[in-house]
């Protein structure tokens, strides 16, 4: 009986050490699990606290855009100011918007950006060229950034456009379109038109690229000009390209910032067709504008401040952005097409999209305004 229960007591000892064991490692485990957890919590935090830190860093940075016109136009300077409010968004910077008319106010305005000594200063347009070339040497701890030119600088970088090669594929299907004659507002004349906002070369670039995917399609066809001679008076837009689709024309291409409006009203009040510029505008005046030719001022402004950011804005640099890279290109036709349903002429669309694969391949050279290209 003795040796009995002698082996149930050592049993009983083995099953408790036993629990006992696993009560240890489990708690062993746990303690270990609770360690990692520990681990990957401590290592979140620094990974937020340093992302943190870089937002911080962020937001320490101030960027004044200068603008040669006024928000609102639905072209050119929004499509700037959308860029400047998403880096805004993404890296918490400050921006400041500038708004100007007259050279007086855009010389005023780059001077006081200049004096209150922002980290970086973006000139939107070409029209603030002389003002840079004239004063950014006296500022070495400004950046700054041009868009639609290219001034030269250490502490300059340079953002254009193949606004030419864009402008070809408009001209191209503002050719087609004019033979349509089936569709209500386009006459049996081989006329096409062209509006811009001020008379600099980067317009002209425009018009080049337009004139010449026009004649690519018909080298008998007649392409209209008139310039504003301003970036912010739409009834001057809406005037001469009513001008225009007097003297023949039924498709007019509006490169002319706060004019724009003008020239795309004019085209709903007419009964005719336009062509938008640099935003999306084809949803203006639906069913009278066929395509917008998109330049990606918006994606230059966003990524000059990201540059700025990173730390990796390099001064003296020029940026030229074609088609293949996304800088410039035509909208989808599709507000076009729901408006004209069965009678939209497919055949177009076919068309811009050989001739975008044809200039991407360099079978078709897009000539260039004396100046402007890759190498201006």
């Amino acid at each position: 009986m003795k040796k009995k229960l002698i082996s149930v007591l050592l049993v009983a000892a083995m099953t408790l050490c036993m629990a006992a064991c696993t009560n240890q490692a489990d708690v062993a485990t746990d303690d270990a699990a609770e360690e990692e957890a520990a681990d990957d919590a401590a290592e979140e935090d620094a990974s937020g606290e340093e992302a943190a830190g870089e937002a911080a860093a962020g937001s320490d940075i101030r960027v004044a855009v200068v603008y040669s016109g006024n928000l609102g136009d639905k072209s050119y300077n929004d499509s700037c100011n959308e860029g400047a409010m998403k880096a805004q968004e993404d890296f918490g910077v400050e921006i400041k918007s500038l708004e100007g008319t007259t050279a007086e106010e855009w010389e005023a305005n780059f001077l006081a950006c200049c004096e209150e000594g922002y980290d970086l200063i973006i000139c939107s347009s070409s029209n603030f060229e002389e003002y840079m070339k004239e004063h950014c040497a006296n500022y070495p701890d400004v950046k700054f950034a041009v868009i639609d030119t290219t001034v030269e600088g250490d502490n300059i970088q340079s953002i254009s456009f193949a606004q030419n090669q864009g402008s070809f594929l408009a001209g191209a299907a503002a050719a087609m379109f004019t033979e349509m004659t089936d569709i209500e507002g386009v006459n049996e004349e081989a006329i096409i038109g062209w509006v811009g906002g001020m008379d600099i070369p980067v317009l002209h670039d425009f018009y080049v690229g337009y004139e010449q995917g026009a004649k690519y399609i018909n080298p008998d066809i007649t392409v209209l000009q008139s310039f504003a001679g301003t970036w912010n008076d739409p009834l001057k837009g809406k005037e001469l390209t009513l001008a225009q689709y007097d003297q023949g024309a039924d498709i007019v291409m509006n490169v002319a910032s706060g004019t724009g409006p003008g020239i795309l009203e004019a085209a709903k009040d007419a009964g005719k067709y336009a062509i938008g510029v640099d935003l999306n505008q084809d949803a203006d005046q639906p069913g009278h504008v066929l395509t917008s030719m998109v330049k990606r001022v918006d994606t230059a402004c966003y990524l000059t401040i990201q540059s700025v950011v990173e730390g990796t804005f390099q001064g003296g640099t020029t940026s030229y952005l074609t088609i293949a890279d996304g800088g410039v290109s035509l909208t989808d036709f599709a507000v076009m097409k729901e408006a004209l349903g069965d009678q939209f002429p497919t055949e177009i669309e076919e068309k811009v999209a050989e001739l975008e694969e044809m200039i991407i391949s360099g079978e078709i050279v897009v000539d260039n305004y004396e100046g402007f290209g890759a190498n201006q």
